[in-house]
């Protein structure tokens, strides 16, 4: 019997020996997993104050999942999203239903749903006050970029919370991981150009966020400095708005010293020529009116080059076309050598000097200033000049005026056929259905009863830039009386905005036919929204607006519409330092 017990008894202990080696893992892993919680605030809590709550740790490692996998994979959209308001959550549909939240995991609770692909049961993802999660109905581009953009404010504003001279680990690492994100932010703008180290960085970040959650969780506190930080940016993005509007006024009105330096040289060239090689080929031309007839006002070499090119390179007949450059005393000399020594190919070109015309009034360049308004660009005589087109083309039938800020991209040949039906000026409208539509009371004074009794103040504003004149008609009509009416009329008065638009909408009242849009595309100088499709279809592009192509301030994707019609290598362009 003794032998048997014995080996019965050994038996038994080597069983309890094999149970004990089995469950001794489980027990010290289950020590560690309670004990960690304080240890990991003790370390980096530091010398900051209040009270701290934690979360647990199911809820910090389903969080963490979502970064996980968007460093292994990619950012995937929730399947439904809850948003949690006090102690109770409403999803997508409307349904109320409890939350097992803590209090204090971020300014406001988001739980996220998503059914797992193995089992189906719904994962709970708990998220920080820097994790923003959108609806899967609404598309978003370069989410990842955002994500990290939300991260970097977040930080921020828990970095507000700390003592001014602390130094504690949370604060240090906070700084270092918004320093990280910025240099990622530094080297993309969208999510194709982030790296895999950029996911990695932004993983850390919302560990950091988390620790920063747990050692800062009073919700109010965090709403109230993101409406002063938001309060704060405002009034400086309001500030810089401002400043940005001034300095891009200012650069509008200020002539390039690129232009400065051209318009010398040129001038310098062409006094050096002999009397008898400064003549116009091609007089003959000039006043035939079978011919396709161009008239540009302008005082800017450059501008003027770009549209004789742009419209020579898009006809058809380039033979039939003849262009008409108006300009003033001072740039007339620079003007015509330019044109001297870049003929535009079988085309005819004159050039006009305003000063010459013996019919304008002395004090004609006194005529359009107003009170209070320095811009040459509303007050300069020759903006003004289209509203004597009859005087200055006698002979002609039919003229097409193009502005200096135009670039012409299809062949223009149809509009000399287009049947006017006995009005005079053939305009694009610019009324749409959007806020940014201008009515003609925008332009004129509509308090004036002269101006009341004549005009509707709800019409539809058209637009200067590309119109074809019918000198017949406005022959016919006498319009040059009406014309000579309104500053007669306005003497003392501000019945309109400075420029030439809102005089010429007065001029031509119940003289327009309106064309379709597809011939005069506008404001590639202010509006950065226009679509390629819209422009690349349009006839004439219009720089309308302050950021002339010619300028630094200009919108690139649109400069190089303008920029492929000047020939930079041009050893003047190139003395000037006029580069694209």
């Amino acid at each position: 019997m003794r032998p048997s017990v014995r080996r019965s008894t050994i038996s038994i202990l080597f069983v309890a020996l094999l149970c004990l080696c089995a469950a001794a893992p489980i027990v010290l892993i289950s020590f560690f997993w309670q004990l960690s919680p304080s240890l990991e605030q003790k370390e980096f809590i530091g010398g900051s104050s209040g009270i701290v709550k934690n979360l647990s740790h199911w809820q910090a490692a389903a969080y963490l999942n979502s970064i996980e996998q968007e460093v292994n994979d990619e950012i995937k959209e929730p399947d439904g999203v809850i948003y949690q308001d006090g102690g109770a959550t409403v999803d997508k549909n409307g349904r109320n239903s409890s939350s097992g939240n803590p209090p204090g995991s971020g300014l406001a609770n988001v739980v996220v749903t998503s059914p797992s692909k193995k089992s189906g049961v719904q994962k709970h993802n708990s998220t920080s006050p820097g994790l923003m999660k959108r609806s899967s109905t609404r598309p978003v581009m370069d989410e990842k970029i955002r994500f990290l953009e939300d991260q970097i404010i977040t930080a921020r504003a828990f970095l507000q919370f700390a003592q001014p001279s602390s130094n504690s680990h949370l604060v240090r690492e906070l700084k270092l991981r918004i320093k990280e994100i910025e240099r990622v932010l530094s080297h993309a703008s969208k999510d194709s150009d982030l790296r895999r180290s950029a996911l990695q960085k932004m993983k850390a970040m919302e560990n950091t966020l988390y620790k920063a959650n747990k050692a800062y969780p009073d919700c109010n506190a965090m709403a109230s400095k993101l409406r002063a930080m938001s309060y704060n940016t405002e009034e400086q993005l309001r500030a810089q708005t401002n400043q940005v509007s001034y300095l891009i006024q200012l650069a509008s009105r200020t002539f390039p010293k690129g232009l400065h330096c051209l318009t010398m040289r040129l001038t310098t060239e062409y006094f050096a020529l002999p009397p008898e090689k400064r003549q116009q080929l091609y007089s003959h031309k000039l006043q035939n009116a079978d011919l396709y007839h161009y008239v540009i006002f302008s005082d800017n070499i450059l501008a003027c080059a770009a549209v004789v090119n742009s419209t020579i390179a898009n006809s058809m007949e380039q033979e039939k076309i003849v262009f008409h450059v108006v300009t003033d005393s001072i740039n007339f000399p620079a003007m015509m050598m330019w044109f001297l020594m870049n003929p535009p190919r079988e085309a005819t070109i004159q050039v006009l000097n305003m000063d010459e015309f013996e019919w304008l009034p002395s004090n004609y360049g006194l005529t359009f200033v107003q009170h209070g308004i320095s811009d040459q660009r509303y007050t300069s005589p020759l903006n003004h000049l289209r509203f004597h087109l009859p005087k200055i083309f006698p002979s002609l039938n039919k003229i097409l005026l193009l502005d200096h800020d135009v670039v012409v991209q299809k062949d223009l040949r149809r509009l000399w056929s287009l049947d006017m039906r006995g009005k005079v000026i053939g305009v694009v409208d610019t009324c749409t259905n959007d806020i940014s539509s201008q009515p003609l009371k925008m332009l004129v004074n509509f308090s004036d009863s002269t101006i009341a009794k004549s005009f509707d103040p709800k019409a539809c504003v058209w637009a200067f830039g590309m119109n074809i004149f019918d000198l017949q008609a406005w022959r016919k009509k006498k319009l040059m009386k009406v014309f000579n009416k309104w500053p007669q009329v306005g003497i003392g008065k501000k019945l309109w905005k400075a420029g030439s638009l809102p005089l010429g909408q007065l001029v031509f009242n119940n003289n327009t036919v309106v064309l379709d849009r597809r011939w005069h595309l506008i404001g590639l100088g202010h509006d950065s929204t226009l679509s390629s499709e819209d422009i690349e279809r349009a006839a004439v592009i219009h720089y309308s607006g302050l950021m002339k192509p010619w300028f630094d301030i200009a919108i690139p994707n649109y400069r190089g519409y303008w920029n492929k019609f000047i020939e930079f290598k041009n050893p003047y362009l190139q003395q000037c330092n006029i580069h694209p």
